[in-house]
């Protein structure tokens, strides 16, 4: 990647990287590095695709839809009539208004009789060839300064979507030409109106700011008061990132891994979580936060996982954290994932066991690994004898945690 100084040709770099063609073997399944996520296969969508009263590129997510449930469809038609794409559209806009982009990328909608999955994620085994062929339909697309505004002509620079449906935004600034990432936080603080359909709270997955050398991210936007996070891979000890090499940003390892197909459906599927915001009890607030990693949390857990990968079990690992970084959603991802971990279509764990030795972490891991998702009916929480956790063990629970 050639770098260039100014704003726009930023945006255009990083938009080349996403289109361009992708290996063969990334797209055709062959067994590569959990942690080597490969950049491309993307499509180039106008702003005008997009529709703002839809928060969608329609014709995106109708394509999808016919190339992999074509019977869903044909189903659907006979039952809606006419109307059939509109008011199927309409469906799924209403959908993520009440239950949120991830919950409907997961989940899929009904409607009418006929159930529609909205994404198609990486099987667990490779047994399964036409799995395979619905993971590698789905469809990646960028838009270009989209104009997203029910009540202006404010646009963001880069917009990312799954099958249509907006999963990223980012404002890009570089500092070469007087601003920095700084800029771009503050322009989602003050020029993005969290009022907006696209900017509403569960709508899009992530929000970054991001220039040359640094990355930060937010996931929900409240004007002055959101909170922005560091989504750097840290420099050394330090914070940021490495100095970038010849032709290269410090900051492309967002676009050439997060952003990657194969990184946004893991990220989608294993990662990201809605959660209850918990009092001092562990009583629901009746508020939400949406949970998203951070780098160094991604890149532990993909460590240790790929490693577990080749060598098997009876090894030691030590994952340092400092406080305040994260270590309980850590050690629930990772306990989630190596659940889920297979070697040669064979699982590789029978059980996970989170030990800790203090009960206030205890209970911080038993919430937030009790909140995951597809976690529910496999958690066990062992608070009182040796006999709770030998039965634990008898039954096959997929994550066991104990003190």
């Amino acid at each position: 990647m050639s770098k260039t100084y100014d704003e726009k040709s930023f945006e255009e770099a990083i938009e080349n990287s996403l289109l361009k063609e992708p290996p063969v073997e990334s797209l055709y399944g062959q067994k590569a590095k959990q942690t080597a996520f490969v950049s491309g296969g993307f499509s180039s969508r106008r702003p005008d695709e997009y529709e703002k009263e839809l928060c969608m590129i329609p014709s995106d997510l109708l394509q999808f839809i016919y190339a992999t449930q074509p019977k869903e469809w044909e189903k659907y038609q006979k039952a809606a009539g006419n109307k059939a794409k509109d008011s199927l559209l309409q469906r799924i806009k209403n959908a993520v208004d009440d239950y949120g982009t991830l919950y409907i990328l997961r989940k899929g909608i009904k409607s009418l009789g006929s159930h529609f999955k909205l994404a198609f994620f990486k099987p667990v085994t490779g047994m399964n060839e036409s799995l395979q062929e619905l993971y590698r339909a789905n469809i990646f697309s960028v838009v270009r300064q989209l104009k997203y505004s029910m009540k202006s002509e404010n646009s963001l620079d880069i917009a990312v979507f799954l099958n249509g449906l907006p999963v990223f935004t980012a404002e890009l600034k570089n500092h070469l030409t007087g601003q920095t990432v700084e800029d771009a936080m503050c322009q989602y603080k003050k020029d993005r109106d969290p009022v907006e359909p696209l900017l509403r709270f569960g709508r899009c997955l992530a929000h970054f700011a991001v220039d040359p050398e640094l990355v930060y991210m937010t996931t929900e936007l409240k004007k002055d008061a959101t909170r922005f996070l560091p989504f750097n891979r840290g420099d050394g000890t330090g914070a940021g990132n490495p100095p970038s090499g010849y032709n290269k940003y410090a900051t492309s390892y967002l676009w050439e891994e997060v952003w990657s197909r194969d990184g946004i459906l893991d990220l989608i599927q294993n990662f990201i979580q809605v959660i209850d915001i918990l009092d001092e009890d562990g009583r629901p607030t009746g508020k939400k936060a949406m949970i998203f990693p951070r780098y160094h949390q991604l890149d532990a857990v993909h460590r240790l996982v790929e490693d577990s990968k080749a060598s098997g079990t009876g090894n030691s690992y030590l994952v340092q954290h400092s406080a305040g970084s994260g270590k309980s959603f850590t050690i629930a991802w990772l306990a989630y994932h190596l659940s889920n971990l297979h070697v040669d279509d064979r699982r590789l764990f029978d059980s996970v066991i989170v030990v800790t030795d203090r009960r206030v972490l205890d209970r911080q891991l038993q919430n937030t690994i009790g909140q995951f998702e597809d976690v529910k009916g496999k958690l066990e929480n062992i608070d009182k004898t040796s006999r709770q956790l030998r039965e634990a063990l008898e039954n096959g629970r997929d994550i066991i945690v104990t003190t």
